[in-house]
């Protein structure tokens, strides 16, 4: 498993617009879908990091918890799935069947959306305002496999309180730290 730490991605920028398959539905989702009015999450995980897998759990319990405030969610996985098999898209919607995704899990087969948005790891996560404006983009908390830190998503939870707050989220933000995406070659 290698270590990979998120790209820088400016605060403020505004979201890049995708269509993808939703690997659960079989049909297409647009990030105006998706949009929420309070808040947007985009998040790139897969189904075989140890990193995702460590916060699995917590990232569906979260969801579920800002979903009920109206902070809308997304995953992607931006994967090669030819040569990572447990990333392909059947594999997704069996994954999150099974993990109780309560959120569109998206098959970036192009790799083209993560590259709009730089991304580098899985997990990586960005929170865009009501403007779908960035106002985080970095880690879910300090767990990491092996280190004994709990999972608890402290980060992205406080970044999610101080925007149904109305309050500016800091701009000094961990980023996010996991496998590298498996670009295809």
């Amino acid at each position: 498993m290698a270590l990979t730490e998120s790209n820088s991605f400016p605060l403020g920028t505004v979201a890049p617009d995708f269509i993808l398959p939703n690997t659960v539905s079989g049909k297409p989702v647009s990030l105006s879908d998706i949009r929420s009015d309070k808040g947007t999450v985009i998040m790139f995980i897969c189904n075989h990091c140890p990193y995702v897998v460590l916060v699995n759990n917590e990232l569906v319990s979260l969801a579920k918890e800002y979903q009920a405030k109206g902070i809308s969610f997304a995953g992607i996985s931006s994967n090669d799935a030819i040569r990572y098999s447990s990333d392909s898209p059947e594999r997704m919607n069996e994954h999150a069947q099974k993990e109780g995704y309560t959120f569109p899990y998206l098959y970036d087969e192009t790799q083209y959306v993560a590259r709009a948005y730089d991304a580098a790891c899985t997990p990586e996560f960005y929170v865009f305002d009501k403007d779908l404006k960035l106002v985080y983009h970095g880690q879910m908390d300090d767990a990491r496999p092996s280190n004994g830190k709990p999972v608890n998503g402290k980060d992205l939870r406080r970044a999610l309180d101080l925007l149904l707050a109305g309050k500016p989220i800091p701009k000094d933000q961990k980023p996010g730290i996991g496998c590298s995406i498996k670009w295809k070659t």
